[in-house]
């Protein structure tokens, strides 16, 4: 039988019903999948419409993993700023990365309505300056989104006014975000599952993926069998130990941490956001929280760069709550929880075709709740004959980590504590 979802806020507000059969056996299909998150999912549903068999499995429950877990924002943009694109990748790349952002966005929401899933969407988000000294170029990019990118939708808020609008006058300012918002995850995933199932593609949980054997029909072998198929679809992200080393040396997995108060009113009249938008900051190693659909505060902060948890995680999430929000002190926390996600050197999407019959998606880096259900449709139009927004992300650099999979954890360490210092000077 197959185990519960890692016991969460989400995992007790979805359907703890749900449930799909492991792999019985051998079998073929045109595509197998792994991985049961967004990108899985999302390359299974657009396949299976256009009438490609496809089987997909996930080594433990659909949406276990980091599309299960995560802060549930929907973000404009790539993980990296117009600013940073433009420097690095030049002002027509650049451009052309924001319109996937755009069209990522959509296809959320586009989703979301087609197959009527009770995702729990609400928009607004407010991106909080956590340095005075970071305010003019944060006021700068508000003005670059509206005139250069013709982005209307994001507007400048004065700490006066952000500081009833968040509950804390910890931030001098920020940038509000009218099409961007936060969602429940783990129904988000449900409800792609059920919509893929309902396209006519055979889903698998309890099923691990053990190896991938390379060939003109590539074999991926699994703890319940094996799958003889055309093409094999990588989408484990910052999960797939062992199965590929060029993804994995690549995308690094990191895990960071969620916890969620006793309802205490948020996101309702005269409760802390009243307005309901979610909100991150600009430290690097961010903040980030939102106001649940019953009144609770969801908030993530911290992360850890080794496979094991905190010991108390409840204590390690809530001591950076209470650096936002001090009159918390004494309410209750009901759940605290930590997931893994995978982050790349330069924080772009690891999309691509590795090579024939084989694509990859990995290294969301935070990004996922926009960009992985994007990177599974780009991979199932690829596969289908329309690879042009795939071969703009598989254009992009995506070095690999310092020393390859066996050293790249003391490097991403060192990276990383330098960037939690800066955060705080």
């Amino acid at each position: 039988m197959t185990a519960p979802h890692t016991p969460s806020w989400y995992a007790e507000t979805a359907d703890p019903t749900l449930a799909f059969p492991p792999l019985d056996g051998d079998r073929k299909a045109h595509v197998a999948i792994v991985g049961g998150g967004y990108t899985g999912l999302s390359a299974a549903l657009h396949l299976a419409e256009a009438g490609i068999e496809t089987v997909l499995i996930e080594a433990n429950r659909i949406g276990s993993g980091a599309s299960g877990r995560n802060g549930g924002q929907l973000h404009t943009g790539q993980r990296r700023d117009q600013d940073w694109l433009e420097r690095h990748l030049g002002r027509p790349a650049a451009h052309e990365l924001f319109n996937l952002a755009e069209e990522a966005k959509a296809l959320v929401h586009h989703l979301i309505d087609k197959h009527r899933i009770d995702a729990e969407w609400r928009p607004g988000l407010v991106e909080a300056v956590h340095k005075r000294r970071l305010v003019s170029e944060e006021r700068d990019y508000v003005d670059k989104l509206n005139d250069d990118y013709g982005y209307p939708h994001a507007k400048w808020i004065e700490p006066d006014r952000l500081a009833p609008m968040i509950g804390t006058d910890a931030y001098f300012g920020g940038r509000y975000d009218s099409t961007a918002g936060h969602l429940h995850p783990l129904k988000f995933a449900q409800g792609l599952a059920r919509a893929a199932v309902a396209a006519g593609a055979n889903l698998h949980e309890d099923t691990q993926a053990i190896r991938l054997d390379d060939g003109m029909k590539p074999l991926l072998v699994t703890s319940r069998g094996s799958v003889r198929a055309d093409i094999v679809v990588l989408a484990g992200n910052g999960l797939l130990d062992g199965i590929d080393q060029e993804t994995e040396t690549r995308s690094m997995p990191i895990k960071n941490f969620i916890l969620t108060t006793a309802p205490i009113g948020a996101g309702m009249p005269g409760g802390l956001i009243p307005g309901g938008e979610a909100v991150s900051d600009s430290r690097f190693v961010v903040y980030y929280w939102r106001p649940t659909i019953d009144g609770r505060i969801l908030f993530g902060g911290g992360e850890t760069y080794s496979r094991r948890d905190p010991a108390d995680i409840f204590a390690f999430v809530r001591r950076h709550l209470l650096r936002i929000y001090p009159q918390l002190g004494d309410v209750r926390i009901d759940h605290a929880w930590g997931g893994t996600l995978a982050v790349t050197v330069n924080r772009l999407p690891f999309l691509r075709r590795l090579r024939p019959g084989v694509y990859t998606a990995s290294g969301y880096s935070g990004q996922g709740v926009a960009l992985a259900p994007y990177g599974g449709k780009i991979i199932a139009d690829a596969i289908l004959g329309n690879p042009g927004r795939l071969d703009s992300f598989a254009a992009l650099p995506c070095p690999r980590f310092p020393g390859g999979k066996l050293l790249r954890w003391p490097a991403l360490v060192a990276g990383m504590s330098w960037y939690a210092l800066r955060d705080r000077i």
